[in-house]
């Protein structure tokens, strides 16, 4: 079933996301504190996933979509979709943040709110982002 092979590529994209995430979250906590570190770890890492799910995830829907608009174009439409996502995600981690302590509290909380977001995420970026030349599902 197509949908449940892009489900899994995109959840493997994830899981790449969630590494840049951490790992820009860590390195600019202390320049910008862990919010401020939030937002950028969460950029990095949506625009990871960007190109992942544009290369594997959603390849045949991205090349037709690409002869039909331009690839800034196409990245800020998935940017844009990824609002209802990032607003899970970044409502989790602050939660995390406030109920959760210690070293690895920031590293939970993004954990906790990729999931909160994936569904959504998934959803926004099939259905409106790489909908273009898609065949069934």
């Amino acid at each position: 079933m197509k949908i449940g092979r892009e489900f899994l590529s995109f959840a493997v994209a994830g899981v790449i996301g969630f590494v840049v995430d951490v790992t820009v979250l860590y390195l600019l906590a202390p320049l910008l504190g862990w919010y401020g570190a939030r937002v950028v770890s969460f950029l990095a890492a949506a625009t990871t996933t960007w190109l992942y799910n544009r290369r594997y995830t959603f390849a045949a829907s991205a090349a037709g979509a690409a002869t039909g608009r331009s690839v800034w174009r196409e990245y800020l439409g998935y940017l844009t979709t990824m609002l209802a996502g990032a607003v899970l995600n970044y409502g989790t981690y602050v939660l995390t943040l406030h109920w959760v302590e210690g070293r690895w509290a920031a590293a939970l909380g993004v954990a906790l709110g990729s999931i909160a977001g994936l569904g959504a995420n998934f959803l926004s970026a099939r259905y409106l982002v790489f909908r273009s030349h898609r065949s069934g599902g």
